[in-house]
This record gives C-alpha cells, structure tokens and sequence, in this order.
C-alpha cells in the first residue's frame, strides 16, 4: 500500500524530504491552473497578490514592464518571496487573506487596492474590505479547474495544499482511515467536512505540510 498521496505535483527537492524519510509517495496535481489575459488599472495606490499563482500570471501578462516602483501586499511567505525575486517591494505580508485584510482595515483604511486573483479565490479579503468601505478592485488573472482522477489504492496520509484540492479529491474519492495533511486553516476546514484526522501545517507551506506527514510516520 502506497504511504502517501501529495495533490500537488512536488518538486525534486521536496520529493527529495520524503525519500529520504523511507517513504513511498504518490502525486498528481488536483487542479489546474491556466493564466488569463488581463489589464492593469493604475488608479490604486497597492497592489495585492494573494497566491504565487496569481504572481506568475502577472509577471507572465506583463514582463516587459517595470513594476519595480510598485508597492504590493500579499498571502504567503513564498508569494512575498516570489515578488521579492522579481524586484516587487512587499509592505505587508499575511499569512491568510483574513489575517491580511485585517491590517489593511486597521493600517491603511483610507488607501485602495488592486487586488489580483483566481476564479476560485476565498471570499474573506474582498468581505473585510467591503465592510470597511476600503475601495478595492479584483483583477482575475487566472483560472483554477478541479482535475478528477479515481484512486483504487489507499493511503495513510493524504496531502493538502488548497480547498480546491480537498474537493477536486472528494469528488471520486474518500478519505476513510487516512490522516489529512493540511498546509493551513481554510484548506484544513474544507477537509473537516469529510474527515475528523487531520494535521495542520505549523507554517503555511509545502515543505511544512511534508515534514508533519514525515513526523506523523515516525511516531507512528
């Protein structure tokens, strides 16, 4: 029986933390990801970015412009690194969207904000901000699908990286005994509809999420 089972395809050196933990794994991407073509208004004072996803389609749209005098928010450490890399100051990070639409309603009330995002983006920032009457724009800059596959195995562990990746596997799968491994809080409530066994990432990334599967197998 095969160990593990990442929804996202992972790369060689976070396979890398699993082989050498002994460990069989299995992956496949969950959802997929295309960019769109889309425009920049310029009359918002921050731009915000709430996924590495949404980062990539903005520097893939627009990289023949200098953006580097642009200010921008965004969710994630690796999203922050991402902009960084490619000469983005970051202001603010968060490590969820409700956590960043809080400071922005507590810091900057009076800026306005252009936010960029997926079709399936969480409602929470968009929520804050309209209940502050913080003037905000969302910009889809790319479009996720739920890719559907049927597994015959089980798993002991089952690896989460998104909602949409908790329901993309629901959808021609159950969970049963296996423990559900959750990179934060909104991917982790999206599993607690079908499962009672899980682990949380103690910080909000992919690497994380495959040492608490690593530790949850030692201890075991």
């Amino acid at each position: 029986m095969s160990s593990i089972l990442s929804t996202k395809i992972l790369s060689p050196s976070q396979k890398e933390l699993l082989l050498n933990a002994n460990l069989s794994f299995v992956e496949y991407d969950a959802i997929k990801i295309e960019f769109l073509p889309f425009e920049i208004d310029n009359g918002y004072d921050y731009f915000v970015f709430t996924s590495q996803n949404g980062v990539n389609a903005f520097l893939k749209a627009n990289n023949a412009i200098d953006f580097s005098a642009n200010e921008v928010f965004c969710v994630g450490e690796k999203t922050r690194i991402l902009l960084e890399q490619n000469h983005l100051r970051v202001v603010e990070m968060a490590q969820n969207s409700s956590e960043l639409g809080t400071i922005i309603a507590k810091k900057y009330i009076k800026h306005s904000f252009l936010i960029f995002s997926g079709n399936l983006r969480r409602p929470e920032l968009p929520q804050i901000l309209l209940k502050n009457n913080i003037r905000y724009k969302e910009t889809i800059t790319y479009n996720t699908s739920l890719n559907f596959k049927v597994f015959q195995s089980n798993f002991n562990r089952v690896l989460f990286f998104s909602p949409s990746g908790v329901e993309s596997f629901i959808k021609e799968n159950g969970l049963g005994k296996s423990v559900a491994f959750c990179i934060g809080e909104t991917t982790a409530a999206e599993a607690k509809k079908h499962t009672d066994q899980i682990i949380i990432a103690n910080k909000p990334t992919v690497e994380n999420v495959l040492v608490q599967a690593i530790k949850h197998h030692r201890n075991s």
